[in-house]
């Protein structure tokens, strides 16, 4: 089983109530996430303690670069962010490397699974 793991506390919410549906990670990742994989969506820091929050499956998995992202990819990464320049702020933090607009990311859509 893989996961998507979100570092910040601020994600647990958003992910929890369905408006984020997106996460945009640098470098191709399409060997490693394929449109159809379930995965285990958690919340906590790398090489710690993490905590479950739900099954997903991958509706799609897209490779291209940060000045391609659409709008909605955007806002669906983090419902504040409007433009590839927040998303190149974020990589950064998340990265700390020198990334910007030309660099390759992987678009992960994904939806919760009911397990009920």
């Amino acid at each position: 089983m893989f996961a998507l793991n979100f570092y910040s506390e601020f994600y647990e919410e958003v992910l929890r109530n369905g408006r984020k549906t997106v996460t945009i990670r640098l470098g191709d990742k399409s060997k490693k996430y394929e449109t159809g994989m379930l995965v285990w969506v958690t919340v906590g820091p790398r090489f710690g303690k993490r905590q479950k929050l739900f099954t997903a499956i991958l509706d799609r998995v897209e490779v291209k670069t940060i000045d391609q992202l659409s709008p909605r990819e955007i806002q669906k990464e983090n419902p504040e962010f409007r433009t590839p320049d927040d998303v190149v702020h974020l990589l950064r933090r998340i990265y700390s490397e020198d990334i910007s607009v030309e660099d390759t990311v992987t678009v992960i859509h994904f939806s919760p699974v009911s397990e009920y």
